[in-house]
C-alpha cells in the first residue's frame, strides 16, 4: 500500500496556496490530450526517470522539502513511481489515485480525456 490522495483532494489542493509539487509522469504526447495548468506542475516522463533515475527530477523534488503528488493517466505509472521514490528514501510522496482521467471525470472535465 502506497501513500496516496484522491483526485478530489488534489482539486482542493490546487485551489489552495499550499506549497507542493504535482509531478506528471506521463509521456509528452499524452499532455496534448489532457493536462492541468498550475505553477506547481512539473513534467518528468516515466521513461526519462527510467533512463536517468532521480537525476531527471527537478532540484525541488530532489530536495524532499515539500510534498510531491504524482500523477499519470489512470494511476498505475504514478503508483510505480511513488513506490520507486519510496525505495530511494523519499518520504513525502503520494500517488494521485485514478490519475488525470479520474480527475477529469470527477473534478474538472475541461482538462480533457483520452
Amino acid at each position: 500500500m502506497f501513500p496516496e490522495i484522491t483526485v478530489t483532494d488534489l482539486g482542493e489542493k490546487l485551489k489552495s496556496e499550499e506549497e507542493f509539487i504535482l509531478l506528471d509522469v506521463r509521456e509528452l504526447s499524452e499532455l496534448e490530450q489532457a493536462k492541468l495548468t498550475d505553477s506547481r506542475l512539473q513534467v518528468t516522463p516515466m521513461s526519462r526517470l527510467g533512463q536517468e533515475g532521480v537525476k531527471a527530477l527537478s532540484e525541488a523534488v530532489q530536495s524532499q522539502q515539500i510534498p510531491v503528488y504524482i500523477l499519470c493517466h489512470h494511476g498505475s505509472r504514478s503508483m510505480q513511481v511513488t513506490g520507486w521514490l519510496l525505495q530511494q528514501g523519499y518520504k513525502n510522496v503520494f500517488n494521485v489515485r485514478g490519475g488525470i482521467d479520474e480527475y477529469a471525470r470527477r473534478v474538472d472535465a475541461s482538462v480533457g480525456f483520452y
